[in-house]
């Protein structure tokens, strides 16, 4: 297992650099393989994140391509290698031992349920945070990068989830930029850079994200030619948007929150299986389906291990989620108050490639090809690359 770095290595020591040399304080230390001064010299600071672009298949898919000549680092990110408990990290530089997102189902202990964190609704259905009456910024408790830096900030985020309630939580004194397609991200990046006057010539931070890579892999595998294909069509847009914004003085900065593997049918542990597992849980499997958090009823603890060992031995292994945190996988320094509660009793970890899903009664079952969430080097490093105009 590769085990994600927070001491100058990961994306918590990226986004601590980035905070310094825009002028904030972080308590991360910072990234070792890229000076803070470097970034700080930079009049647009930009950091785009591919979702799901991972480190070791970039450079198999593209050695020559753009991003490939232009890298500087592999960095590792953070556990559960998910969006889920990665993007806030983008959005507060901590780490999840920090900020409390520990997967795509937490449980939030002070609402009572398990929640899909990013949409903000219950796993059972309803509405999001602020029509069930929650305030999300005081739920989250966590500050955004953009009220740790003294530079101006942009947001740069797809139409379709830029003003979620999550999204929103995260904005700060940020302002938020709107695009429809990967060709209009850069187009709206570029009208930002380019400003008018004394606006033009501020320093300023520029975050954007684009989903779609992370999208294909799930739904056709990452090694299909329609991941290669858009990563083609990624490289060939970040050339012209570098061309475009030639005279602005920009640094560029891209890099990913996870990787992906890919998966077979075979790969799949289904608790529909395996009944008596069910009957030793008390919540619904949490986390992601290669990093399960297991909350398990009073007394059956004994019971569960000795399933888990008996029958699943040779497909899982099963961590004490109070020894991941000990051992520093969700991260170093500040813990959130309630991180225990958020990774349950134990952790499954499939082994291989592979994963472990609980279908609720009212869920259709469906297949990912492509996953992430666990520790393998495919799903945790993620390239960091560098460009200048």
């Amino acid at each position: 297992m590769t085990r994600p770095e927070y001491d100058g290595g990961g994306i918590v020591n990226l986004m601590s650099s980035i905070i310094q040399a825009r002028g904030g304080r972080s308590d991360a230390p910072s990234l070792r393989d890229l000076p803070t001064d470097e970034l700080a010299q930079a009049t647009n600071l930009i950091l785009l994140i591919i979702d799901g672009l991972g480190a070791d298949w970039l450079g198999k898919r593209s050695p020559d391509g753009i991003l490939s000549r232009a890298r500087r680092a592999t960095l590792t990110s953070v556990f559960p290698s998910t969006t889920a408990a990665a993007i806030p990290t983008f959005l507060t530089g901590e780490a999840p031992s920090a900020h409390g997102l520990t997967g795509w189902h937490t449980y939030f202990g002070e609402l009572g349920c398990v929640m899909t964190v990013l949409p903000g609704t219950p796993r059972f259905g309803g509405v999001p945070y602020r029509k069930a009456g929650i305030d999300p910024v005081k739920l989250f408790g966590t500050t955004p990068i953009t009220d740790r830096i003294a530079t101006r900030s942009i947001l740069v985020s797809p139409v379709h989830i830029a003003r979620s309630d999550f999204n929103r939580a995260h904005l700060g004194r940020g302002e938020l930029v709107t695009f429809k397609g990967l060709r209009d991200m850069f187009v709206r990046t570029a009208a930002v850079l380019r400003g008018w006057g004394r606006r033009r010539r501020e320093p300023k931070y520029l975050y954007l994200y684009w989903p779609r890579l992370d999208a294909i892999g799930h739904e056709q595998g990452m090694e299909s030619p329609a991941a290669l294909a858009h990563l083609r069509e990624i490289e060939q847009e970040i050339a012209s948007f570098m061309h475009e914004i030639a005279d602005t003085d920009s640094l560029l900065l891209v890099s990913a929150d996870h990787g992906q593997l890919d998966t077979q049918p075979t790969d799949a542990i289904d608790l529909a299986d395996h009944p008596e597992l069910e009957t030793h849980l008390l919540l619904p499997l949490c986390g992601e389906p290669r990093a399960a958090f297991c909350y398990l009823r009073s007394g059956h603890a004994d019971a569960f291990r000795d399933y888990c060992s008996d029958v699943l031995g040779e497909r899982v292994d099963l961590v004490a989620s109070a020894q991941l945190v000990e051992e520093g996988y969700f991260g170093a320094g500040r813990r959130h108050p309630r991180l225990f509660e958020r990774v349950g009793d134990v952790c499954l970890l499939p082994k291989g490639n592979g994963v472990i899903r609980q279908w609720l009664p009212f869920e259709q079952p469906h297949r990912q090809v492509g996953v992430h969430g666990g520790l393998s080097a495919a799903e945790l490093q993620v390239p960091l690359c560098l460009l200048r105009t």
